[in-house]
């Protein structure tokens, strides 16, 4: 397993997010040395679909693209419909994912991806009712358990947690990707 020791991670998600999307990668890269901030639109705590409360570490608008070495998008229908609207959100994606950072997303975490134009070009895969948006953003999407695109892993539905973990931990490892 990859040392994280050295990586800062900006989890970016709000109310409504898909419980162990969220808490089962954020473990993960936890027991591999990193450390993890809660970003989101709002200060205090958020709370997942399913109840799971989290506090959250800095607020979109607060956080810097530079406070990070590595994203993670979790999925859950009304967090990612929430965040992609959230303009502090988009520029901070843009700026870890235009920097190289490396990026973990499942789900319907790729909303905010199209939302910052960011998957044109890109192989990916996500919950299927989010392909045709990702297609007509310009992704290469596919069906497969995880994929890895130049340090964007992408993953399906909390099935696919397993092998999404191991391939987030390897890719944060691995660092900025050009």
């Amino acid at each position: 397993m990859a040392n994280l020791s050295n990586v800062t991670v900006a989890v970016v998600a709000t109310n409504g997010f898909e419980d162990s999307e969220l808490t089962s990668p954020v473990e993960a890269v936890k027991n591999a040395g990193a450390e993890v901030h809660i970003v989101s639109t709002n200060s205090g705590s958020i709370k997942g679909k399913n109840g799971t409360e989290v506090s959250v570490d800095k607020t979109t608008s607060e956080a810097k693209a530079d406070d990070y070495t590595a994203l993670l998008l979790p999925g859950g229908t009304e967090n990612a419909d929430t965040i992609r609207v959230d303009e502090d959100a988009v520029a901070l994606v843009k700026a870890l994912v235009e920097a190289g950072k490396p990026t973990g997303v499942i789900c319907h975490g790729g909303w905010i991806l199209t939302e910052s134009d960011l998957v044109r070009g890109r192989k990916l895969t996500s919950v299927k009712n989010v392909k045709t948006d990702l297609k007509n953003a310009g992704a290469d999407w596919v069906d497969e358990e995880v994929v890895v695109d130049n340090g964007l892993v992408s993953s399906r539905t909390p099935d696919d947690l397993d092998a999404f973990n191991a391939k987030v931990v390897e890719e944060f490892g691995e660092g900025r990707h050009s």
